[in-house]
């Protein structure tokens, strides 16, 4: 069976939001999906879901939260935890990778 996996790629940014970040960093996050089902996993990228119109708004701080811990509550179920950095590592990627590495 494919492990599952979670996968740590930027959303907002790296810093400064410029226009058309998160439509760029939406692009290569479905790219690194694709990536990962190539390569025999099954992933999960919780901010292609929670941060869809009508889910969760990313720019509320409270449903932001929200959104981060129920993403990272699936690094428990997860296999691995899988780190795209082509982009860089943002903030959001270096908490889901402390979280993964405090979890196992």
């Amino acid at each position: 069976m494919p492990r599952l996996v979670v996968l740590e790629t930027p959303y907002k940014g790296l810093g400064t939001l410029v226009e058309g970040d998160i439509e760029k960093n939406i692009e290569y996050t479905k790219k690194c999906m694709r990536d990962s089902f190539m390569r025999g996993e099954y992933p999960f990228a919780s901010h292609l879901l929670y941060t869809q119109k009508g889910i969760l708004d990313d720019d509320i701080p409270e449903e932001r939260a929200l959104g981060i811990e129920a993403g990272l509550s699936w690094v428990k179920n997860a296999e691995a935890t899988i780190v795209y950095t082509d982009l860089g590592i943002s903030n959001g990627m270096k908490h889901g990778i402390e979280r993964a590495e405090k979890d196992g």
